[in-house]
């Protein structure tokens, strides 16, 4: 598979991961940018691995993780986004609930990750692991906190509700 074919085929369900990670249009667009071009630069390594696209995920994932590790972020936007260039996916509409938002916001950045990669991606535990260089062990229990997290606010939440 040539390079140009691996963007026309999977360049959409890039920014969807990265959407679904970070929670921020312009910046999916910005990681699957950047796994784009990294996976251009080393095409060769990535056409023949395993899985080419597991290869460009775990990219992105990386560079989402290093991202949220800096305090702050060297771009700034300006300008508005045209509204032309934006076509709304309809996955958009079940993730951007404010309650799942809020949620998420409190989970840490891996947290984050294993969610989005075990349940939207559908990934197993062994590829998660390998996407994100830990023991599929660390996934389980990664999951699991998180899990336990999004439980606890959603209770909070729903006595929160009942107060009001």
């Amino acid at each position: 598979m040539e390079f140009e074919e691996y963007v026309s085929a999977r360049g959409q369900e890039l920014v969807r991961l990265g959407f679904t990670v970070s929670g921020d249009y312009q910046r999916a667009e910005d990681l699957a940018q950047i796994a784009l071009m990294q996976a251009f630069r080393a095409w060769r390594k990535v056409r023949t691995a395993d899985d080419p696209h597991n290869y460009v995920r775990r990219i992105l994932i990386n560079a989402y993780l290093s991202m949220t590790r800096r305090r702050s972020f060297a771009e700034a936007p300006t300008a508005e986004i045209d509204a032309e260039r934006t076509v709304p996916d309809p996955a958009t509409d079940i993730v951007n609930s404010d309650d799942l938002w809020r949620s998420l916001a409190r989970l840490s950045a891996r947290e984050r990750v294993v969610l989005v990669l075990r349940y939207y991606q559908d990934l197993d535990d062994h590829t998660i692991a390998d996407l994100l260089g830990i023991k599929p062990s660390s996934v389980r229990a990664t999951a699991s906190r998180a899990l336990a997290t999004l439980r606890r606010t959603r209770q909070s939440h729903r006595v929160d509700e009942r107060l009001s």
